[in-house]
């Protein structure tokens, strides 16, 4: 089915875009003659070693490339790109020393610092010899339970400096979610802070600290951040403030150089089906990715100001931190993004001119409940491009977006996760924007949908896979000595082809449309539907805020219960359950309307803000949820248990 473009770029921002430029270099120097996106993307698909090799290039990498670019390319996993490469990460991010502003905060409590770039180099330099001190070296795992502020940023590129690996999760996470994940990479050093705001509440973690610090042996040093003035904070022998960590004397970093495969990252699954998987990413696989979709794909350069809502202990932290390699300034936000009203991080836009606002797509889908409209109360005059992840952008969504915040942007649905700290579907500065679909696949990845049966289709629904190895698949699980988790997770599904989790489509346009997690795909009567299909009609009712669909077991088959979380004073009438089902069947087909509709006052997520589909499943049909720490509101699940209605 063709359809309109909601926005398409203008002759001049092609012309001017890098990767307009990136394109003309390849002609140039492959003697080809590639007229648009489409075009350079098969062709770095099918040259993928020239490829990586001019995106090195391209971004004129700080390090040694080596001469070879990729050994057992065709194994995945197996495949080791650029084997003979030496680098920094955090050289790469700090390449950049001037009085260029690098990084603003803004705090929901009104705070607001900033650094610029040569200030940012020189607190890094200090905290790099507090940690050398401390006897952290290459390999050493540094850990954080850090807001989304400045010193976050100067701890992971003073740690990565010295070629030891990061680890970071947020100050909301529960004890057992914290020790689930540092636990396990036993970290040498901890970072924290007194205290964090939220919603209004300055919220003291001393205990919590004390109770990790206790229960995670290898901790030596636990370096105290005052970040909300708590008067009560933790003490003890081992116990250090940022300040009397750093050492102000040291002026100069020493970069040490790792190899391309070394670990940088250590992040963690969801982990609500169990203990999360400890997910290792490499040093230079990291830093090409980040590097394509800054520079090519987000068109980012010095002139930007780049801005993504996310936490620490979500992989888009680690991927907005990248922009500091591109030389763009960041802007960092910590708190509740509806505190102290729902207007504030456009506020946030205006004041400090951000040109690319990343989001969530539940966070636009709140804003547009809540009735707000920052095109009639805002200039957003700088703002170019929208980011939007964590969960699919339904098309009215993207009505939204041009109709009450912009009408002249770039909006760009992305779409990877943890899994490769990036993206396999992404947004492009040279494409027009299709209602509901992701503009197209990124550079360098194989991306492809299969049937069942493991055949490409086109049109149809599928599972979202990538064909061929690529630099930035992780160097393993922590701890998986055997690499059996490993390939699990990825590769068991089909033979030598990473299979993503993803339940997608590729359209006329060479778009992508997510329709969910296939692990969440329902099923009733053998017909797959994805659970965005049902989400998109359902949150179009007025009365409903949010939902939930899961698939149960019941009488030999599996039906569809959809649970729905109402706006304040609003009760599921029969009427209201009627619309909802008239709205799915109008606009989907029969078979997406759900067998059984209830009500529940609230719907569990990820502290990262995912619904969680699966954990919900489980409760309905009496099965544990192993690790409830890592949701944010595990009392919410509560509102599905032994539920008359499903018996």
């Amino acid at each position: 089915m063709t359809s309109e473009a909601l926005w398409q770029p203008s002759a001049d921002t092609i012309a001017d875009a890098r990767m307009t430029d990136f394109l003309q270099q390849v002609n140039t120097a492959k003697g080809l003659a590639l007229a648009n996106y489409h075009d350079l993307y098969q062709w770095s698909v099918d040259n993928d070693e020239s490829f990586w090799s001019m995106i090195w290039d391209y971004f004129d990498v700080i390090g040694e490339k080596g001469a070879t670019v990729v050994t057992d390319k065709d194994k995945m996993p197996g495949a080791r790109w650029f084997p003979e490469a030496k680098l920094n990460f955090a050289e790469n991010l700090l390449r950049h020393k001037d009085n260029k502003i690098a990084l603003i905060f803004r705090g929901e409590n009104g705070a607001r610092q900033q650094l610029t770039y040569a200030e940012l180099y020189s607190r890094v330099a200090a905290f790099a010899a507090g940690l050398r001190q401390q006897g952290i070296t290459a390999g050493d795992r540094v850990a954080a339970m850090m807001p989304n502020c400045i010193e976050t940023i100067i701890g992971m590129l003073a740690t990565t400096s010295l070629g030891a690996i990061w680890s970071s999760c947020s100050p909301d996470f529960g004890v057992q979610g914290v020790l689930d994940r540092f636990g396990q990479i036993e970290p040498k050093v901890l970072i924290t802070v007194d205290g964090y705001f939220y919603n209004g509440k300055n919220l003291n973690i001393k205990d919590k600290t004390a109770d990790i610090v206790e229960k995670i042996p290898s901790i030596e040093r636990t370096v105290i951040v005052n970040f909300s003035d708590q008067q009560e904070t933790l003490i003890g022998d081992n116990v250090v403030s940022w300040d009397e960590f750093s050492d102000s004397s040291a002026t100069q970093i020493e970069f040490i150089e790792r190899d391309f495969n070394d670990p940088l990252y250590i992040m963690f699954s969801s982990g609500t089906t169990g203990v999360p998987k400890c997910i290792v990413h490499g040093t230079g696989g990291t830093l090409l990715q980040h590097l394509k979709e800054h520079g090519l794909h987000t068109d980012l350069d010095t002139e930007d100001n780049l801005f993504y809502f996310t936490t620490c202990g979500w992989m888009m932290w680690n991927w907005l931190v990248s922009g500091l390699a591109v030389g763009a300034t960041l802007t960092l936000f910590d708190g509740s993004p509806f505190a102290p009203e729902p207007e504030f991080l456009w506020d946030v836009a205006d004041e400090e001119d951000i040109t690319v606002f990343g989001t969530s797509a539940k966070y636009l889908a709140a804003l547009e409940k809540a009735g707000v409209k920052p095109r009639e109360s805002h200039q957003l005059e700088k703002l170019r491009s929208i980011l939007t992840t964590g969960s699919v952008l339904p098309p009215e969504s993207f009505d939204y977006v041009y109709r009450d915040i912009k009408k002249d942007l770039c909006l760009s649905s992305i779409s990877g996760g943890t899994d490769i700290i990036s993206c396999f579907a992404l947004g492009c500065p040279i494409l027009p924007v299709y209602r509901g679909e992701l503009q197209c696949r990124g550079l360098g990845l194989a991306v492809n949908i299969y049937d069942d049966n493991g055949k490409p289709i086109r049109g149809e629904k599928g599972e979202l896979v990538c064909e061929k190895s690529f630099p930035c698949m992780p160097v393993g699980f922590w701890g998986d000595d055997n690499g059996e988790r490993y390939f699990n997770a990825y590769f068991a599904r089909f033979d030598n082809t990473w299979a993503h989790g993803d339940f997608a489509e590729l359209t006329e346009h060479n778009g992508v449309i997510i329709h969910g997690r296939s692990d969440a795909v329902l099923n009733p009567g053998g017909v797959r539907i994805g659970t965005a299909e049902i989400y998109r009609q359902v949150e179009k009712v007025d009365q409903v805020l949010e939902s939930i669909a899961i698939g149960q077991q019941y009488e030999g088959d599996e039906r569809v219960v959809l649970f729905v979380k109402l706006r304040e004073g609003i009760e599921l009438t029969d009427e209201l359950k009627q619309t909802i089902a008239k709205t799915i069947r109008a606009n989907a087909t029969p078979r997406h309307v759900p067998a059984v509709i209830l009500q529940v006052d609230d719907i569990p997520r990820t502290i990262s803000g995912k619904i969680v589909e699966l954990a919900v499943r489980n409760v309905v049909h009496g099965e544990p949820v192993k690790n409830t720490d890592a949701l944010a509101n595990p009392e919410a699940l509560e509102h599905f248990r032994d539920r008359e209605e499903l018996r």
